[in-house]
C-alpha cells in the first residue's frame, strides 16, 4: 500500500488544530498534514522496511547515547513545522539546546520545531516525488541535514542547509559530519 493524500478543502479546512483533534480521535492511524492542509494517510510498512528503519534508529540512538548532544525520535512523532505542515520522519534528531527551549507542553504535544536531522526511508510502495518534496519542506522549515534513502534505486539523497542536494550511489556508510560528530551510519543492511 502507498500513502494516500486527501484534499479536504471542498468540505473543510484542515487547520493544525483540527489535525491534532483528528489524530487524537484516531490514535491508531498514521497521519500527516501538508503545508496546504491536505491530509496524508500513511500505510503500514512491510517487514523489510521496518527492519531497515529499526536499524537506522538504533544507530542514531546509540550514537546519541554516547554523545549526549540531543534527542532521537521515531516515525511515530509528528513535528509541527514552521512552513505549515505536520510531519513524521522515519528517524529524527533535535539538538539538546533546541529541545530544552521548548515548554513541557510543546514537548508532549506535536513539537513545534523542525528536527536538525531527519531520515526518510523509501518503502517498497512509496513514490519518490512526494518524499523529495517532503525533504524540501524540512529544509524550508530549518532542517540542517537530511537523508532520503532509496533502496529501490540504491541511492541516498543528501540534503543540507545552504548546499545543493547530492546523490550518493549505494554508499556503504554516510558520515554525518560536524552536526553529529562521530556518527557514521552503516548502510550495508539497506542494500
Amino acid at each position: 500500500m502507498t500513502a494516500i493524500t486527501l484534499q479536504l478543502e471542498p468540505l473543510t479546512l484542515l487547520t493544525r488544530e483540527a489535525f491534532v483533534t483528528l489524530c487524537e480521535a484516531n490514535p491508531d492511524a498514521q497521519l500527516e498534514r501538508t503545508p496546504d492542509g491536505e491530509l496524508v494517510i500513511m500505510s503500514p510498512v512491510g517487514g523489510g522496511s521496518g527492519k531497515r528503519e529499526a536499524s537506522l534508529i538504533v544507530q542514531v540512538g546509540s550514537w546519541n547515547e554516547r554523545a549526549g548532544l540531543g534527542e532521537v525520535f521515531s516515525s511515530s512523532t509528528i513535528f509541527s513545522l514552521s512552513g505549515g505542515g505536520d510531519r513524521s520522519p522515519d528517524v529524527a534528531w533535535v539538538r539538546q539546546d533546541r529541545w530544552d527551549a521548548l515548554t513541557v507542553e510543546e514537548q508532549e504535544g506535536f513539537p513545534p520545531i523542525c528536527p536538525d536531522f531527519v531520515i526518510e526511508l523509501r518503502s517498497r510502495t512509496d513514490r519518490l516525488k512526494p518524499l523529495q518534496a517532503k525533504m524540501l519542506e524540512y529544509l524550508d522549515s530549518g532542517l540542517q541535514l537530511g537523508l532520503l534513502i532509496n533502496p529501490q534505486d540504491r541511492q541516498v539523497e543528501l540534503y543540507g542547509a545552504e548546499q545543493p542536494m547530492q546523490v550518493l550511489e549505494a554508499p556503504l556508510s554516510v558520515v554525518l559530519g560536524p552536526l553529529m560528530p562521530g556518527l557514521e551510519l552503516d548502510l550495508r543492511s539497506i542494500w
